[in-house]
């Protein structure tokens, strides 16, 4: 039997709306598998059950008021909310508390979303690692810099939580979590209330169980019509062996050509992608931008 943890978040609006589930109902069982859990994975830099549980019994007394109405959000420990304290990962900042929301938190707010607690991110979303563990592996890493949120999503701690890439910190820690990651267009999402690393780089995104969802927090964020594309023919999906391809392991060859004879085996169009020799050059520019640029 599914436990409302376990829910997707368009699932759990879905149920809440429909009058199936309370708001409390799902929030409790996630704070449950938060406390049964944290101790291996260390998602969570801030949580107050209290606090969380007053923000459900506030949505469960009012009508459906936006497309997240009750359904528990994470949010990474780098981004504003005027309730908890942000302290960017860093002891330096240990108890700051923000005059305001960030503009996304505001809007997830503003969509109905619980606001459940803040997620570790390394420090500054740098390179100095938070206490996070992969919750398929506690021994192995879960990625970084958005680590807390890809693994408590992963984790059925919360169905959809808030990550910030300047490089690649929310699709590095979904792949090794194994959570769906969303990286907007960058300017997509408001960046408003986030402690900047590279503001030409750095984008507001989301961690989700499903591409659904994604399109959810969407709808949140952008007002973007929730609809998912259909296709007249099979997907193309191009595989790109990039110039660092042959700095990967062995084991990262196998299981990408893997994945790729199963996409081919399930009805895909897989083909070889081939890119111009100048896209080679792009991480040193990328890396140039962002070290000009960090705060």
């Amino acid at each position: 039997m599914t436990q409302p943890n376990e829910l997707t978040a368009t699932e759990a609006a879905q149920a809440i709306a429909g009058g199936m589930m309370t708001s409390v109902e799902l929030v409790q069982a996630c704070l449950d598998r938060i406390h049964a859990r944290e101790t291996d994975i260390g998602a969570w830099t801030y949580l107050d059950d209290e606090a969380a549980l007053s923000q459900a019994r506030a949505c469960d007394q009012h009508p459906v008021q936006g497309p997240l109405h009750g359904v528990p959000v994470g949010v990474k420990d780098l981004i504003d909310t005027y309730d908890m304290p942000t302290s960017y990962g860093s002891p330096i900042y240990a108890g700051h508390q923000s005059a305001g929301d960030a503009s996304g938190v505001a809007m997830l707010r503003a969509a109905g979303a619980v606001i459940l607690g803040k997620t570790v991110t390394t420090e500054f979303a740098m390179f100095t690692p938070g206490k996070t563990a992969n919750p398929h592996n506690p021994a192995h890493t879960p990625g970084g810099s958005s680590s807390g949120s890809a693994a408590s999503v992963a984790d059925a701690m919360v169905p959809l939580a808030l990550g910030t890439q300047t490089a690649g910190s929310i699709i590095r820690p979904a792949s090794y979590c194994g959570a769906v990651g969303y990286k907007p267009t960058h300017g997509n999402f408001p960046i408003a209330g986030i402690k900047a690393l590279a503001q030409s780089l750095d984008t507001l995104g989301g961690f989700s169980r499903s591409v659904a969802d994604l399109a959810l927090l969407r709808v949140a964020m952008i007002g973007a019509p929730a609809t998912l594309a259909t296709l007249e023919g099979p997907p193309r999906i191009g595989l790109y062996r990039t110039p660092q391809w042959s700095e990967a392991t062995d084991d990262t060859h196998n299981v990408l050509e893997t994945a790729a004879q199963q996409l081919a085996a399930a009805g895909a169009e897989v083909r070889d992608a081939e890119l111009p020799p100048e896209f080679a050059d792009l991480v040193a520019a990328q890396e140039t931008i962002q070290v000009f640029e960090a705060d």
